[in-house]
């Protein structure tokens, strides 16, 4: 990296910068991206149970940086205060995954992400807090069909509607951020990746289908699959903390040539693994999902809205994906092509290698 690179970022390489979730799937490539851009002090929080075989692999291979390991829990606010004493970056990267209960990833995403914002606030130090949020929680309702979903688009209002706990806690999180954008003048970014993907993160997307007892439903069709390769993301979301006169806005992280989620699924067959799946037309997926919500209504939630509407125009309806905002605001380039990053995929696919 260039000296005329370095002098445009927002703090230097002897600040430091704390990592939350430093040994999930994201984690270990922002903090490499960071060892690259010769940041010499990195402190990443993991929880007291996480396996940090990622990071002390990094840490033993460098050679003068300080790459600090924190174990503390994000509902501790003392673990807070302490992590995040004499930061100058928060790359916020933990939260809930999974399909977990509503309560749960309220308080593993929203009320862990206020700890972090109070704690940051009482040492009045930072320069940017750097929130990631998710392409979960856009509406893309009213758009019409093939339209492009970018920067401006509308958010979930009603996010429990759509059933999805992690939609719910995403935008509740990303709610508190701005709040403490607006009123405590805490300045902050939001980064949204689509579909990351990678050596490590072996399951196919929702938004290619669903598995089922009987054949791979394939719900997406000629969709556009939102994918960007998780180290093309890492470099997106660093620079999201390093580069000035971005405070308050908000970059989705998605790579070039986009696969249909027909032909990833084809790829898949052919490179993976073989298996029956069935195509379901989008006028059938709809109206399933909208039966399964009105049997919802009329049962008194005997079972839950696992498929709704919202669901479907979130993850099934036709939409084209743009980056243009990444590049033109932040220099960013997705230095790992689609093509040679499927190719990594599915090696790693094959090889059976699964994210610890």
């Amino acid at each position: 990296m260039s000296q005329t690179e370095r002098n445009d970022f927002i703090v230097s390489p002897d600040d430091l910068v704390l990592v939350t979730g430093a040994t999930g799937f994201i984690g270990p490539r922002v903090v490499q991206s960071l060892l690259d851009r010769g940041f010499r002090r990195i402190r990443c929080l993991t929880r007291p149970s996480a396996a940090t075989s990622k990071v002390e692999a990094l840490r033993s291979l460098t050679s003068g940086p300080e790459l600090e390991l924190f174990k503390g829990n994000l509902l501790s606010m003392e673990d807070c205060l302490a992590a995040t004493k004499d930061v100058a970056v928060v790359i916020h990267l933990a939260a809930s995954t999974g399909e977990k209960s509503f309560p749960d990833a309220f308080m593993n995403s929203a009320v862990t992400t206020r700890n972090l914002l109070e704690a940051c606030m009482q040492h009045q130090r930072l320069k940017r807090f750097v929130n990631i949020s998710s392409f979960a929680v856009y509406t893309n309702t009213g758009k019409k069909r093939g339209n492009l979903l970018d920067e401006t688009c509308a958010v979930e209002q009603s996010p429990y509607l759509r059933g999805e706990a992690y939609c719910f806690a995403k935008t509740k999180q990303d709610e508190m951020v701005v709040e403490y954008g607006q009123k405590h003048d805490m300045p902050y970014v939001i980064v949204r990746p689509g579909v990351v993907y990678g050596p490590g993160k072996p399951a196919i997307t929702g938004r290619v289908g669903i598995s089922t007892f009987g054949p791979f439903l394939h719900l997406g069709g000629s969709n556009p699959i939102p994918l960007t390769y998780v180290d093309n993301c890492a470099d997106a979301i660093v620079l999201a903390g390093l580069k000035p006169e971005i405070d308050g806005e908000v970059f989705n992280v998605v790579d070039d040539n986009l696969p249909s989620s027909r032909k990833f699924l084809r790829l898949y067959k052919r490179q993976v693994k073989r298996f029956p799946s069935l195509y379901v037309p989008k006028m059938i997926s709809y109206s399933l999902c909208y039966l399964w919500e009105r049997y919802c209504v009329w049962s008194k939630n005997q079972i839950p809205p696992a498929f709704n509407r919202s669901r479907w125009y979130s993850q099934w309806k036709k939409t084209r994906y743009s980056n243009d905002k990444l590049k033109t605001r932040l220099g960013w380039r997705p230095y790992i092509s689609t093509e040679e990053g499927l190719r990594r995929y599915f090696e790693a696919c094959r090889a059976g290698e699964t994210h610890a």
